[in-house]
């Protein structure tokens, strides 16, 4: 039996939610705009619920002029036109709380727009009370040291602004100006905005690229070259000298007083950032959301093997099974599909890899985080030239690697695989013209796959992905073994088969994953060979004496 007084495993709330993330802008669509909105979700809250899942997360719905689709905040306290009204808002979060999920909100603190007020005032003169809300360089001291922007189409951070004669800082886009978090005054105001949604009955935070917000105002050069490699680039705009500084002082001015969570985007160069982020006795932040998974292999000529897959999820959960607690998730906003990403996309294979894939993330510990449309197996979407591309990243990036003079077949190739537009494709709920998204053409094409993947068609089905997915929520949901218990990797060099059990007060399951197109094999420990089947993407497990033979792709959880 395991000593739960040895893992982290102290019941809370939102370590057990199933977080379900909504892009809204690609939702559902209530008016004919041709862009999900508030009252599209609100249309769909029952589906929501029907899911097995306990919380919702929104990207930012803020009012924005949409630069970075919603990452660019003009006003925090209001809501985007476009996609409703704070009536709406209310409406929402009240029909969630009425079916008993909780609402977790997008929280994006290190940039604001350069339409919002502070900044328009920033920008107006060097004497302006709210210059040192942001980032500034006097062009008399010459140009600043160099800071590389992920969005920027030169790859500047810096942005000379002629009305004062000085560069502000914008680790993003020229339009998300970093804010000075080392000003107090910045601080407070961020705390008061928190304040102000708790008050509307928001549940959690999601803090957006918060592991960027403390900077060296010195500004020290930087090695030449650092920003060729990620890794290296979160370790210099990361995790900067206050840091910890300034969460601690969020969580003892909001975050204690509160029946709350937070999770950050991202967090530092590895597992030592990640806890003195979010250990319990550092009272600063609750959850982790590292981006080793997301990050692997982004390069079609250096692709990911399921090693490397393996090695960084035990990896993570091993540093976490005392202290902390982590996040476990596939896809996002900024990733793409998750079965074309680590599964199997092919006709022949793709619900059964989709099946796989929900099993992997409702079965590990830590908090599930799922993406909207990959309960149905949602793929990446054709794109082919740059001009369908809608996403900044891809845009500027795409003018940065020309004026550098890269390979563009490629930037292209590594785009259709990658590419964040992929995972902003409007949901498929029927297989009409618009997937029953819009009754207008979306901001974004649908993909061509509607007809064949959608609510409609899967509700239907008992042995859909959908359906498939419902019963893992429902397993995860009624035990606990799969939130809180001890997770123990078998056969990690096995190059088919990711095999691991988890052991919580008495009960113990085993979780068995072919990560291939073929069978494979896996002879079973003595107190699973009479195991019951718990969960199954396939309609028989076959075995041989005290062998299964997992085909293609095939998800058993097996329950001693």
């Amino acid at each position: 039996m395991t000593d739960s007084n040895k893992l982290s495993c102290t019941p809370t709330w939102w370590k057990e939610q199933i977080i379900y993330q909504i892009y809204p802008r690609s939702f559902k669509d209530s008016n004919g705009s041709g862009v999900g909105d508030l009252k599209g979700v609100i249309d769909k809250l029952d589906y929501i619920k029907s899911l097995g899942v306990n919380s919702v997360w929104l990207n930012p719905i803020y009012a924005s002029p949409n630069d970075d689709n919603g990452y660019d905040i003009s006003d925090y306290r209001a809501i985007m036109p476009e996609f409703g009204t704070m009536v709406d808002f209310d409406e929402f979060i009240k029909g969630l709380h009425e079916r008993g999920m909780k609402f977790v909100m997008d929280l994006v603190v290190n940039h604001s727009s350069d339409e919002h007020e502070w900044f328009k005032q920033s920008r107006s003169s060097r004497d302006n009370p709210y210059r040192d809300y942001y980032h500034w360089w006097p062009a008399e001291k010459g140009k600043p040291p160099y800071r590389w922007s992920f969005f920027d189409e030169k790859g500047e951070a810096w942005k000379y602004d002629e009305q004062t004669d000085a560069y502000y800082l914008h680790y993003f886009s020229t339009k998300q100006p970093d804010l000075n978090w080392e000003n107090p005054k910045v601080r407070q105001e961020v705390y008061d905005i928190m304040k102000f949604w708790l008050a509307k009955g928001v549940d959690g935070f999601r803090l957006d690229a918060f592991q960027f917000v403390s900077k060296d105002l010195s500004f020290p050069e930087f090695p030449v070259g650092y920003e060729k490699d990620l890794v290296n680039v979160f370790k210099y705009h990361g995790m900067g000298p206050h840091i910890h500084e300034y969460l601690r002082e969020m969580n003892s001015e909001v975050l204690s007083k509160y029946d709350t969570f937070a999770v950050s985007e991202g967090c530092g160069s590895g597992v030592e950032d990640a806890h003195l982020l979010v250990d319990e006795d550092r009272k600063e932040l609750q959850m982790v959301y590292h981006f080793e998974i997301a990050d692997l292999g982004r390069d079609v000529n250096n692709r990911h093997t399921l090693a490397d897959f393996k090695r960084i999820h035990s990896h993570w959960d091993k540093s976490f099974e005392k202290k902390g607690w982590n996040s476990i998730f596939l896809a996002n906003h900024d990733c793409p599909r998750m079965v074309s990403r680590y599964g199997d996309d092919r006709p022949e294979f793709r619900e059964a890899s989709a099946k796989l894939l929900n099993t992997f993330l409702l079965s590990m510990r830590g908090t599930s985080y799922c993406y909207f449309g990959d309960e149905l197996g949602m793929t990446n979407s054709p794109f082919k030239s740059i001009e369908e591309y809608k996403d900044i990243a891809a845009i500027n990036g795409y003018k940065k690697a020309q004026g550098e003079g890269q390979d563009m077949d490629v930037y292209m190739a590594n785009l259709a695989e990658f590419s964040r537009d992929h995972s902003r494709t409007p949901m498929h709920w029927d297989g009409t013209e618009n997937a029953g998204f819009s009754s207008e053409a979306p901001w974004i094409p649908v993909h061509e796959n509607k007809a064949t993947i959608n609510v409609k068609t899967q509700e239907s089905d008992p042995t859909s992905v959908l359906n498939h997915f419902r019963k893992m929520t429902a397993l995860r949901n009624e035990n606990k073994t799969l939130v809180y218990g001890e997770y123990t990797e078998l056969v990690p060099e096995h190059t088919q088969l990711y095999v691991y059990t988890r052991e919580w007060e008495g009960q113990s399951m085993l979780v068995l994953l072919n990560f291939s197109d073929t069978t494979a094999s896996f002879e079973l420990p003595s107190n699973f060979v009479s195991a019951q089947v718990a969960i199954n993407n396939y309609d028989s497990m076959q075995t041989e004496g005290a062998n299964v033979n997992l085909q293609a792709y095939q998800a058993i959880i097996l329950r001693a």
